[in-house]
């Protein structure tokens, strides 16, 4: 795995499994993220390149994490329940075990 930087945000997606957030957290934590940068995403606000998506996988029984960094954020429209994460480009970098 590339390593993390501690000090950039990392935008949790649960796919509506909000009784996995603390489990999720605690997994990303163990892998070296910071706990005060794990952020919930949401539509209507994207990350900055270099920082972190980490999303529930795979929906709807998830048994692992994917773990992503951002590469860039295009201005677009935004989609449903994608939103504005629809232009964001991200490269895979780890899965974590839920």
């Amino acid at each position: 795995m590339a390593e993390i930087d501690a000090q950039r945000t990392v935008y949790l997606f649960l796919h509506g499994k909000m009784d996995l957030r603390e489990k999720a957290t605690g997994a990303l934590v163990s892998k070296g993220f910071s706990a005060d940068k794990i952020v919930m995403a949401v539509p209507d606000k994207v990350g900055d390149v270099g920082e972190y998506m980490a999303m529930l996988w795979m929906p709807p029984n998830p048994d692992h994490i994917k773990i992503q960094q951002i590469t860039k954020v295009e201005a677009v429209e935004p989609e449903g329940m994608i939103g504005l994460w629809k232009g964001v480009s991200k490269d895979d970098i780890d899965t974590v075990p839920l």
